[in-house]
């Protein structure tokens, strides 16, 4: 069943066409990704199929029965609306009877209070209230009462995500989704995604989030979309293969022009006199020639200045906010070649290290004693302030005329700028014009510009492009001076970083041998084993690098213990039994009853009910790997 279609579709940004006469279509249970380099035009792509920007030419088409959840790139609300009231806007029936239902117990008037239960029932919405606040709960939005002027942007992307999530719609819209959320919540969204019976279309450089949620890839290049059918893996191998074809055609192509060209020149001026057919195709092919390029890569080789035998020493720093411990007693010194990640939630406490060592505020106990060797590079979230009637060139001429590389050479500014991905053409263009991911590595480029010896990036993959992220990696690879990061993009950390400080309970923080991705595995194999009477062990001891091997498969290391055994048993039992209450209860309520608190009282049984059959279902689940 088709979806959504779009019928050659164009759409310029001044003299440059974005795309032209672009056709493409989306199938029920399509899980397709939207990929492509900064300034291409994906977030213009995404609002010409949503109905927010007309093409110039073409049409775009939408079943008229289906329901369409789109995530914008940058939200906007009005400030002084309450999260809340917009959470639960729209024309989902079964948010609505949620939010009449919750009303009507405010109120105490029996009969919109039975109206209420009559639109629950129908709606089958006793389990929704529950589903909500786990949405929430996960993104992070505790308190909905707040208006959207009092939130964050990143707040204002992750009520923004949550109203799409709890809609419920048949067709899934999404731009840059896992922007803003830490590492954790984009697991769950993942599986979210990926677990349910629906349909998406998304812009992502996430490239384990695409890998895992995606079956299709669609790449806008050259103001043309290219399909690819399977996993990221998949579109690489077909990728290069087809720019090789494209190189191979590309050569052949100048040579006919060449040739072409030879001929055009010899002739009498006057183009009466010359073959009209034969001009028109030099035309059509000197079209092609000019409108093909190859697909540049920036190569990163800037001289780090000398760094001494002392780096940076934290000795038992704390940091507390108010009356929440961020940082307690951490004690770390680093060492040439360090190269580390931070991982923890959003709030955690992340940034307020990264400012620590580099002397941006000023620890409660402890001291950082930086050595005098030690030459910051930093790059932040909230540095992407330019003046936008200023152009690119001039932006990098502040800092430096001249570049000097590892390999001893100079080159100017204008020739590093080139490296970036900064044509000359672009160079002169003024900032106002740059994408979010060209501003972003535009500022990338002003901090190792400087030769820093001890690079600091905070969420440095934010709105970068696939192909920026992997020279940005190779890169990084090479750094001869110290790293630390903090990134939401999984890949990118395990190809970069060797140990991580992981964010626990109360300001703790624990240095962990190994990658995003070992780690991850250490804590699936913790959870299980950990667990007495219900609860999750803690231990003081340093976690290993990896447990499992491939030698060993993890099914075999892992039985159910005898209390874990007797407790499966009973388990589907129960569940069993709850269900049957709580159906009973709902019974009660549908034959109504003249004692409005009694009425309440069930109510507030049924949503206990449901959240103890969640909770119970999880380890049900959860033992359930194990009791084969």
């Amino acid at each position: 069943m088709n979806y959504l279609s779009a019928e050659n579709i164009s759409k310029s940004f001044g003299d440059k066409w974005l795309f032209r006469n672009v056709t493409f279509g989306l199938n029920r249970g399509d899980k397709i990704a939207l990929i492509g380099a900064n300034g291409t035009g994906k977030t213009t792509f995404m609002n010409v199929l949503m109905g927010n920007i007309p093409p110039e030419e073409g049409a775009v088409s939408l079943r008229k029965d289906v329901r369409v959840g789109y995530l914008d790139q940058s939200p906007d609300f009005d400030a002084r609306l309450p999260v809340s009231e917009w959470l639960f806007s729209g024309d989902n029936p079964v948010a609505q009877a949620v939010k009449a239902y919750e009303k009507a117990l405010i109120k105490h008037n029996d009969e919109e209070f039975n109206r209420a239960l009559e639109q629950m029932e129908a709606n089958q919405a006793w389990d929704f209230e529950a589903k909500v606040k786990e949405i929430l709960g996960k993104l992070g939005l505790h308190d909905v009462e707040q208006p959207f002027g009092q939130l964050s942007g990143g707040q204002r992307k992750r009520a923004a995500l949550a109203k799409v999530l709890i809609d419920e719609p048949e067709l899934f819209v999404l731009d840059e989704p896992t922007n803003h959320l830490d590492l954790e919540t984009i697991e769950w969204l993942e599986n979210y995604l990926s677990a349910q019976n629906i349909t998406l279309l998304l812009v992502t450089h996430d490239r384990y989030f695409l890998d895992k949620v995606c079956n299709g890839l669609v790449e806008l290049a050259n103001g043309n979309l290219y399909p690819y059918k399977g996993n990221y893996a998949y579109y690489l191998e077909k990728r290069a293969e087809q720019d090789a074809i494209n190189a191979s055609t590309l050569d052949k192509d100048r040579q006919r022009l060449k040739k072409e060209l030879d001929w055009i020149r010899r002739q009498p001026k006057a183009r009466g006199t010359k073959a009209q057919y034969r001009i028109d195709a030099f035309d059509e092919l000197k079209d092609k020639v000019g409108g093909t390029r190859r697909e540049e890569k920036f190569e990163l080789n800037i001289k780090a200045t000398r760094l001494g035998s002392k780096i940076v020493e934290l000795e038992s720093v704390g940091k507390d906010f108010g009356d929440k411990r961020l940082i307690h007693n951490f004690l770390y010194t680093f060492k040439k070649g360090d190269r580390i990640g931070i991982v923890g939630k959003n709030g955690a406490g992340k940034s307020t290290l990264l400012n620590l060592i580099t002397g941006g505020i000023r620890p409660d106990n402890g001291k950082v004693v930086v050595g005098d060797t030690v030459q910051f590079g930093y790059y932040t979230q909230s540095d992407l302030v330019f003046n936008d009637n200023q152009r690119v060139l001039d932006v990098v001429k502040e800092i430096a005329e001249v570049v000097k590389l590892g390999t001893g050479e100079t080159i100017t500014a204008s020739q590093f700028l080139n490296l970036f991905l900064f044509p000359p053409a672009r160079q002169h263009d003024m900032v106002a014009k740059l994408s979010g991911g060209e501003k972003r590595r535009l500022q990338l480029l002003k901090v190792l510009i400087q030769n820093p010896n001890f690079l600091i990036l905070d969420e440095p993959t934010n709105d970068l492009d696939i192909s920026s992220l992997n020279v940005l990696e190779d890169f990084l690879m090479n750094f001869p001076g110290c790293l630390l990061i903090v990134s939401h993009d999984r890949y990118f950390m395990d190809r970069l970083v060797d140990h991580l400080f992981v964010f626990e309970e109360n300001g703790h923080l624990r240095d962990y041998p190994g990658n995003y991705t070992d780690y991850r595995n250490w804590l699936e194999d913790q959870e299980p084993v950990g667990k007495e009477n219900g609860k999750p062990r803690t231990t003081e001891a340093k976690a290993p690098a990896i447990v499992a091997t491939k030698s060993e498969p993890f099914e075999l290391k892992r039985k159910l213990s005898f209390n874990e055994k007797k407790e499966f048993e009973t388990l589907e039992l129960e569940m069993a039994q709850l269900e049957k209450r709580k159906n009973g209860l709902i019974e009660q309520l549908n034959a109504g009853s003249s004692n409005h608190e009694q009425l309440a009282d069930w109510a507030k049984q049924i949503k206990q009910m449901t959240e103890e059959i969640e909770m119970k279902e999880l380890r049900w689940l959860e033992l359930s790997e194990f009791a084969a």
